[in-house]
């Protein structure tokens, strides 16, 4: 058989199951458990000479990382001919570059630790999805392969079918504009954001919107929605510069610090839409959000690698 043999990290066996439901793939088998003083331990049972192989995995924390790192070393060391590791959220993509002195740049150095997992016989190679800063795959170094993977063909059609084509696209500040501005140019519609006024530390102030948002429905797009206090600020704005209904797009939906109901409770957007990029958003049992998956983008992006 030629198909690859697909593993993934705990958290991403629900992403590693809709792949396999394909039958594209054949099923990885492990053997993971923990001693007691917390050491994990993990034995991979499928056999893996010579073989193409496909890890998920995210680094949506310290101990997740390691599995991750872990998982994909023990494929290698075992004979694996390739490598492709897919991971939905990277986790440290909010602290990808220095604003003060003596912060640790996370970004790079997870990058790093992941550039030094060993090869088999080709490059391993790393497809990363819609990433909160750019730069990120250039963090990646030594012979390693790292591909940008953009889910705005996706966004596109959610955006469509909550308000098909009369829509403003709009962003929570002015720092994700440009990438809004550049999505709604490709669905012809017209894009907003809100200003910002820092006035002390973190402390932020909004203070007004770019566009005419008047009796139209507005889509708020972000990559992730954490805490969701930025998305309901900016929803505020909109809504009193008289927007109609207000909906908010995610790719990353982490929903972290009771989000969801914290953007319920103010009252002013009406459903979320998020992908299925973090294991937080498969928990939810709430009509409030849709969750769509990535399986079909990443299976599609993993053929043409």
């Amino acid at each position: 058989m030629n198909e690859p043999i697909l593993f993934a990290t705990k958290k991403y066996d629900y992403l590693k199951n809709e792949l396999l439901a394909t039958n594209q793939y054949i099923k990885g088998d492990l053997v993971e458990k923990k001693f007691s003083d917390g050491e994990s331990y993990t034995q991979i049972i499928t056999s893996l000479s010579q073989k193409n192989i496909i890890l998920i995995g995210g680094t949506i924390s310290e101990e997740d990382t390691m599995e991750l790192y872990d998982l994909a070393s023990g494929i290698i060391q075992l004979g694996a001919h390739s490598l492709k590791i897919v991971i939905p959220y990277f986790g440290y993509s909010t602290m990808e570059r220095a604003t003060k002195a003596g912060e640790v740049v996370k970004a790079k150095i997870r990058a790093t630790l992941l550039s030094s997992i060993p090869s088999g016989s080709v490059s391993n190679h790393f497809i990363l999805m819609d990433l909160h800063a750019e730069g990120i795959p250039y963090y990646f170094e030594k012979n390693v392969h790292c591909y940008h993977l953009y889910c705005k063909n996706e966004i596109m059609k959610i955006c469509k079918n909550l308000c098909g084509n009369d829509f403003i696209l709009a962003s929570t500040d002015a720092g994700r504009a440009k990438w809004v501005e550049s999505l709604a140019n490709e669905m012809k519609v017209n894009s907003a954001y809100v200003y910002k006024k820092r006035l002390s530390g973190e402390d932020t102030v909004i203070t007004g919107v770019n566009a005419d948002v008047k009796d139209k429905n507005v889509i708020i797009y972000d990559d992730m929605i954490r805490t969701g206090s930025s998305l309901i600020k900016a929803a505020e704005v909109y809504k009193q510069a008289q927007a109609k209904d207000i909906y908010a797009v995610a790719t990353h939906g982490l929903f972290t610090n009771q989000a969801i109901e914290n953007i319920k409770t103010c009252g002013m957007i009406q459903k979320i839409v998020c992908m299925n990029t973090h294991p937080n958003s498969i928990t939810l049992q709430d009509s409030f959000v849709d969750v769509v998956s990535v399986a079909q983008m990443v299976q599609e992006r993993l053929k043409t690698i």
